[in-house]
C-alpha cells in the first residue's frame, strides 16, 4: 500500500529529472541543471516523507500533482532564462520560493490539522484580508503595469492579494456553512430576484463589495475577477439558489464595462483580444508571439530548448504556458492540463468527501479558485479572453503566487486527512467471499 502511494511522487520527481537531464544535452550546461534538479527533488521528497508522516490517510495524488507542476515551471524558467542578461538568476529566485512554499505547506500542515478553529476567527480573516489589499495604497506599495498590487517589505516584494484570496474564502466559507438556511430563505423581492433578510447577506455583501471595490482602486482587474466569481459560486453551492448567479454575472457585465471605460490599460488588452494586429510590434505584440510560439509547436513540439518563447516579454510569468506548448507540442500541454484538471478533480472529491458544511465550502472555495486562475490565463494567451495578467499556479515564476498555491495544497491536504481519516474508520458491511 505504502509502495503504491509512493509511485505518484516518483513519476512527477522522474519527469522534472528528464527535463533537468535534456537541458545538460541541449544548452551544454553541465552543473547547474544537476544542481537545480538535485535540490529540487531532495526538497519535494522531503516534503511529501513529512506529510504522510503527518498525514497518512491524505490524498496521495495532491503533492505528487504539485511536485510535477512546480518542477515544470521550474525547467522552464531556467530553459528561458539560461545565459540571458538579467534573467539568468530568476530559476534560483524560483528554487529558493519553491523552498519557502515547501516550508509554508508544512507549517500548514503542523498548525492547522484541526483547521476547523479557523472559522471561529472568521470575521478576522476578513478583516486580515481587506487589510492585505490596503496595504498596496500605503508607501509600501507601488504600480507594475499600471496595477498597484505590490508592497515591498525591505528586500522582499509580494502580492498581498495572493493571500488576501485565501483569507476571504476561509471567511465566506465559515459565513455561509453557518448562515447557509438563513441565506436560503427569502423575506424581499427586487426585481423578480428574492433575497434574504439583510442582517444575514449583510456581512457576506459588505466584505465581497469592499474587497472588489479595493481591487478596482488598484486596478488588479484579474484579481477582481477572481474576487468576484469565488464568493458568488460558494455562495450558489451553499444555498442552490441560481438567482444569486444570474444577479451576480449582470453585476460583473456592468461592472466590466465601467472598468473598460476608466482603465486605459484594459482597453489596451480588449484591443489586443479583438485585433492584434492593429498594432503588431506594439499593444498586440505579446498575444502574437504568443500565438506564433503555440502554432509552431505543433503536435510534438519544437523539442526542449529548441524554441523561440524568448520573443515573448517576461515569458517566464503570464505566458509561460506559451512556452510548454512551443517546445512539448499540443501533446506536452495538453499533458500539463490533464495535470491541473487531476488537481481539481482531487480537489472537488475532497471537498464532497469532507464530513462538514464549513470544510466542504473551504475545500471547494479554494479549488474552484485554482480552476478559474488556471482557465483564465490559458484562456488570455491563447486569445479566447482578454488576457488578464494573472500566473499560472505553480508553474509561473512568482514568489507570491507560489507560496500561496503550496498554502492551498496543504489545506486541501489536512482536510482529506480528516475525511480519509473517516473513511478508514467507517466498517463496511458489503457482502463478499472470503
Amino acid at each position: 500500500m505504502a509502495q503504491r502511494a509512493t509511485m505518484p511522487m516518483i513519476l512527477a520527481l522522474a519527469i522534472c529529472t528528464l527535463g533537468f537531464a535534456t537541458l545538460i544535452f541541449v544548452q551544454e550546461a553541465t552543473s547547474p541543471p544537476l544542481i537545480y534538479g538535485a535540490y529540487y527533488a531532495g526538497t519535494l521528497f522531503a516534503l511529501y516523507l513529512a506529510v504522510r508522516l503527518w498525514l497518512p490517510n491524505s490524498d496521495i495524488l495532491i503533492l505528487p500533482l504539485v511536485t510535477m507542476l512546480t518542477g515544470i515551471g521550474l525547467v522552464m524558467i531556467f530553459r528561458l532564462t539560461y545565459d540571458v542578461p538579467d534573467a539568468e538568476g530568476l530559476a534560483i529566485t524560483q528554487a529558493v520560493w519553491i523552498l519557502a512554499g515547501s516550508g509554508a505547506l508544512l507549517l500548514t500542515v503542523l498548525l492547522f490539522r484541526n483547521y476547523h478553529r479557523l472559522f471561529d476567527y472568521k470575521y478576522l480573516f476578513a478583516f486580515a484580508a481587506l487589510f492585505l489589499i490596503c496595504i498596496t495604497f500605503t508607501p509600501l506599495g507601488y504600480e507594475v503595469n499600471g496595477a498597484r498590487l505590490w508592497v515591498q517589505i525591505g528586500p522582499v516584494n509580494f502580492q498581498p492579494s495572493e493571500f488576501a484570496r485565501i483569507a476571504l474564502i476561509i471567511f465566506f466559507a465559515g459565513y455561509l456553512a453557518e448562515k447557509r438556511d438563513l441565506l436560503a430563505a427569502t423575506s424581499r423581492t427586487f426585481m423578480g430576484i428574492q433575497f434574504p433578510a439583510i442582517k444575514y447577506f449583510g456581512p457576506v455583501a459588505l466584505v465581497w463589495a469592499a474587497s472588489l471595490g479595493l481591487l478596482t482602486f488598484e486596478k488588479d482587474l484579474g484579481s477582481s475577477l477572481l474576487f468576484f466569481a469565488i464568493p458568488l459560486l460558494m455562495l450558489y453551492v451553499a444555498t442552490g439558489r441560481i438567482a444569486y448567479v444570474i444577479l451576480g454575472s449582470g453585476m460583473f457585465a456592468v461592472g466590466a464595462t465601467i472598468a473598460y471605460f476608466l482603465f486605459s490599460h484594459v482597453q489596451v488588452r480588449v484591443r489586443a483580444w479583438i485585433d492584434p494586429w492593429q498594432d503588431p510590434d506594439g499593444e498586440g505584440f505579446q498575444i502574437l508571439q504568443s500565438l506564433f510560439n503555440i502554432a509552431d509547436g505543433g503536435l510534438t513540439g519544437t523539442g526542449l530548448g529548441a524554441g523561440f518563447a524568448q520573443t515573448i516579454p517576461e515569458v517566464q510569468t503570464d505566458f509561460i504556458f506559451s512556452a510548454i506548448a512551443s517546445e512539448l507540442g499540443l501533446l506536452g500541454g495538453t499533458a500539463v492540463l490533464l495535470a491541473f484538471l487531476v488537481f481539481v478533480y482531487r480537489g472537488i472529491k475532497i471537498s464532497l468527501m469532507a464530513t462538514d458544511d464549513s470544510s466542504k465550502l473551504l475545500a471547494y472555495g479554494l479549488t474552484t479558485m485554482f480552476a478559474i486562475q488556471t482557465l483564465v490565463i490559458i484562456g488570455g494567451i491563447t486569445k479566447a479572453i482578454p488576457l488578464t495578467g494573472i500566473t499560472l499556479p505553480f508553474i509561473s515564476y512568482g514568489g507570491s503566487s507560489i507560496i500561496g498555491n503550496f498554502i492551498i495544497a496543504g489545506i486541501l491536504l489536512v482536510i482529506s486527512e480528516k475525511a480519509g481519516k473517516k473513511e478508514r474508520e467507517t466498517p463496511s458491511y458489503g457482502g463478499g467471499s472470503g
